[in-house]
């Protein structure tokens, strides 16, 4: 079965932490996450656009590589991060949240909506300054696609 086109193939994520545990409150988990997102996006498993680890959720904006499902995104995500994290209790919530970005308004508003997430959380004043964020390491992540570029 053929994937949908690139075009519409970008989506705004949410996982959650089993039983909403502070996972990504210690540095060193939330290091080992971005490190494996950095690893798929280098395969390419995905274009990566933003992300924000919060001390126990995540936010993603990514779009799959061409014959990359979403689902499989998530699974390669999710599994690597347990199996590497080595926690005898579970470590996820069994489903994510997506929704597809349409246009370029939306990619924007959910761009802005992740790296503001710790703002509105109260653990930062400066996007910039919260140390598991895009908005803290513009290098870690791609650009948008060319079809919502303005």
């Amino acid at each position: 079965m053929p994937h949908a086109p690139q075009e519409i193939r970008t989506y705004f994520i949410t996982t959650v932490t089993a039983s909403r545990r502070r996972l990504f409150q210690i540095d060193t988990n939330a290091n080992l996450l971005i490190e494996i997102l950095q690893t798929h996006r280098a395969k390419p498993t995905f274009a990566l656009h933003a992300f924000v680890l919060m001390p126990d959720h995540l936010h993603l904006l990514l779009t799959p590589a061409p014959q990359v499902s979403l689902e499989k995104a998530m699974q390669l995500i999710k599994g690597t991060f347990s199996f590497r994290l080595k926690s005898n209790a579970d470590v996820w919530e069994r489903s994510y949240d997506s929704r597809r970005i349409a246009d370029a308004v939306s990619y924007t508003a959910h761009r802005t909506y992740i790296h503001q997430n710790p703002v509105r959380a109260g653990l930062t004043a400066n996007p910039t300054t919260y140390p598991h964020s895009s908005a803290s390491h513009p290098d870690l992540v791609d650009p948008a696609p060319t079809h919502f570029r303005v």
